[in-house]
């Protein structure tokens, strides 16, 4: 698992290579951003609101981080800012583990369908951790590097399709939900199972709006837990 948070805070082409830009893209999207306030000087992103620290928050609220900590090898972005409302934090952490790890529909299936969700909304902090949590559990790096064009691949299931299919209709337009393609969904899951797509497609589109409206940087290995603690004791002292 390490490894994979090693990735996530390495060199920004893994995922912008998965969302199809090439290189004189990718400049373009920096000027632009940069033009609009986007980014910093140096670069990076800017995100508008602060992230708190292990130290900064109730010993409740800092056992959320260790656990998160434990399991990632950080503490998200994400998770520190919304920490600004710990009710808000605690039950997040807590559907969020109950949409990815609970059910029938395999957890593989639901990170595929949240990569797609995240392509489509172009979130780059979802799209940071998310491709390489795919990869991690099967799919490779050809299937996420064209994940657009799953209608005409071989290697994805008629069921993968049909979710693949339901994730680009609800992110786009949910009222686009046809009977005919709820249907299809019928042919494949149960209706528990079509809960759990949309709750996982749901979810994403909640995360990937919120951190595209704050301008979420991507999350780097050792962010945000037990380890930034003795280095903010040592310099108090």
């Amino acid at each position: 698992m390490a490894q994979v948070f090693e990735e996530v805070g390495g060199s920004m082409a893994v995922w912008s290579h998965w969302w199809g830009y090439d290189r004189l893209n990718q400049d373009r999207l920096k000027q632009d951003r940069l033009k609009h306030g986007c980014l910093n000087r140096g670069g990076g992103p800017m995100s508008r609101i602060s992230r708190l620290d292990r130290g900064e928050v109730t010993p409740e609220m800092a056992a959320l981080y260790d656990k998160a900590f434990a399991q990632r090898g950080n503490v998200p972005n994400m998770f520190r800012v919304m920490a600004h409302r710990p009710e808000i934090f605690a039950t997040m952490q807590a559907h969020f583990g109950a949409v990815l790890n609970t059910g029938t529909v395999s957890t593989k299936l639901k990170e595929l369908i949240i990569v797609r969700t995240s392509q489509v909304n172009d979130t780059p902090y979802c799209l940071a951790s998310h491709t390489i949590l795919a990869r991690g559990l099967g799919w490779s790096d050809d299937q996420l590097a064209h994940l657009a064009d799953w209608q005409e691949r071989e290697d994805f299931t008629p069921a993968e399709k049909a979710a693949l299919r339901l994730a680009e209709t609800v992110t786009r337009d949910a009222h686009a939900l046809s009977d005919e393609q709820f249907a299809e969904l019928r042919g494949f899951y149960t209706e528990g199972e079509i809960v759990e797509l949309l709750c996982a497609i749901g979810l994403f589109n909640y995360f990937n709006r919120f951190n595209n409206a704050l301008r979420m940087e991507p999350t780097k290995p050792g962010e945000g837990g037990c380890a930034a603690e003795p280095a903010k004791t040592a310099a108090a002292g």
